[in-house]
């Protein structure tokens, strides 16, 4: 064992970086996981990225992988810390969706997705804030408590997946796992200046995740170069027998195109993405564009997207109703929160959903409830599903024209803690940008670009179904020639 002292590891390295340091015996993977715990320890006072740091686990994890390691047996994740948002189903480690519904829920099986993660010697440094059951643009909306953004403590890191962004954007850790519905991977990428991807949907199995929106949920990584999400991908992805959404299509070497530049690649950007917003967000990315066409990317500006101003209404139509039908199970009977002591089992059930469930998800479940009702089903939810399919129609035209078609993520910077939670339509259009994304199921990726008011933005970037190299690839070729995402925020410890 290399004799350091653990509190000088380097803990700014990327994924990649840490890796190629483990596999040259720099350090091990124990001794990386103890400097780890002790930072997002010391961070999570102020940032409260965390609902609960698996210390034991993460140590055994870390000795597992320095014995792979050792042995020659190293996959490019072995010994590398990894955040998991804490709606991804962990054995023995309890999951609760960051609701009091699930506080002390432990599932007897991993998710498959933490099963890929486990088999690839990854170190599970603990499970993130969300906002709760994932409905939320802010990770305000926790039983836990509200995430805060490295950059500026006063405000939120977006959502849902705040924790698992403000943990790898506050170099808490390298990588993490997020969900995303509408855009909860990739907005508070955005808002912490780090790099998220949203798979295709059917890339990644469903299977253990908590679901929330079940035809528009999908998993995907967190990281602050486009080489470690194309690590992370490249373990999670592919077909799964236990979630019969997933794609049997062969999962590809996802860094296949790095050496590809810009050359060749034809850059869609249609009005409907570029209207509305803060100034100076696309001021960064219209730089961000600019910076693209200058290294040898074509720019097409005049394709459209006539539906994509309907998504939103869409969204809240469709997802509602997922979720009013997939939060029906939790009735105080089979686990989660119960009430025992009611008048009646019908008091019962009634009581221990009106505790066990946060403000905004009763919001949403009466929503989809409404939209569910006798009467209302044609008028609502059959007419959403119908502009779903004219969404996609519309994004599978423009890919005709365009490799790749490049927005805003999201209109504003981040904001201020509670500035919008009375107010949910304001906090709504926070998902103006990806939510045609999750609609229409295709892939994007969000990639720091800039600042505005002192804060990160995001530069969107969507391509066709199950075309993740493409997006990895512009990501990997637009850091080439900016730093946007090496900027780091202030230290937290």
């Amino acid at each position: 064992m290399p004799n350091i002292d653990p509190s000088t590891i380097d803990l700014d390295r990327t994924a990649h970086e840490h890796a190629a340091a483990l596999r040259a015996g720099e350090y091990t993977s124990v001794q990386l996981t103890e400097a780890t715990l002790a930072r997002v320890k010391a961070q999570d006072a102020a940032l409260n990225a965390y609902v609960t740091i698996t210390d034991e686990l993460a140590l055994e994890q870390a000795r597992a992988a320095d014995a792979r390691l050792t042995s020659g047996d190293a996959t490019l994740l072995t010994g590398v810390p990894v955040a998991v948002k804490d709606l991804l189903s962990t054995k023995g480690v309890r999951t609760t969706a960051s609701s009091r519904m699930l506080e002390d829920f432990v599932p007897v099986v991993d998710c498959t997705v933490v099963q890929r993660l486990n088999a690839s010697g990854a170190v599970t440094i603990g499970k993130a804030n969300l906002d709760e059951f994932a409905m939320g643009s802010s990770t305000e909306h926790s039983y836990f408590g509200p995430t805060h953004n490295p950059w500026d403590l006063e405000r939120v890191p977006g959502g849902s997946s705040g924790g698992s962004a403000a943990t790898v954007a506050a170099r808490g850790v390298p990588l993490s796992l997020g969900t995303d519905t509408g855009g909860s991977i990739r907005q508070p990428a955005a808002l912490c200046g780090i790099l998220g991807l949203k798979p295709t949907y059917g890339r990644v199995s469903r299977w253990g995740v908590v679901a929330f929106a079940s035809s528009l949920d999908q998993v995907g990584p967190f990281g602050r170069d486009a080489e470690d999400l194309a690590d992370l991908i490249q373990a999670i992805a592919g077909d799964d027998p236990m979630d019969s959404t997933t794609s049997d299509l062969p999962v590809p070497d996802f860094k296949e195109g790095f050496d590809r530049g810009f050359d060749g690649l034809r850059v869609g950007v249609p009005a409907e993405f570029m209207e509305g917003g803060d100034e100076g967000v696309r001021d960064a990315v219209e730089a961000a564009i600019a910076a693209m066409e200058a290294n040898g990317a074509t720019i097409v500006r005049d394709i459209t997207l006539p539906t994509a101003k309907a998504a939103l209404p869409v969204y809240y139509i469709i997802a509602p109703s997922e979720a009013s039908a997939n939060l029906a199970r939790y009735d105080g009977v089979k686990y989660g929160h119960a009430v025992t002591n009611g008048r009646s089992a019908e008091d019962e059930m009634s009581r221990s959903r009106g505790e066990g469930f946060g403000p905004e998800v009763k919001r949403r479940i009466m929503l989809g409830t409404y939209a569910l009702s006798a009467g209302y089903f044609d008028a609502y939810y059959l007419k959403a599903q119908k502009v779903r399919t004219l969404i996609r129609r519309d994004l599978d035209t423009a890919f005709e024209r365009c490799d790749v078609i490049a927005s805003p993520t999201s209109p504003n910077v981040a904001f201020r803690l509670n500035e919008k939670l009375d107010d949910p339509y304001a906090m709504y259009l926070n998902d103006l940008y990806t939510i045609p994304v999750n609609i229409a199921g295709n892939p994007g990726i969000s990639i720091p670009c800039g600042f505005s008011e002192g804060l990160p933005v995001g530069l969107q970037l969507v391509a066709p179904h199950f075309e993740e190299s493409t997006l990895l690839a512009a990501a990997h070729a637009y850091e080439g020639i900016t730093d946007w995402h090496r900027q780091a925020p202030p230290s937290l410890g």
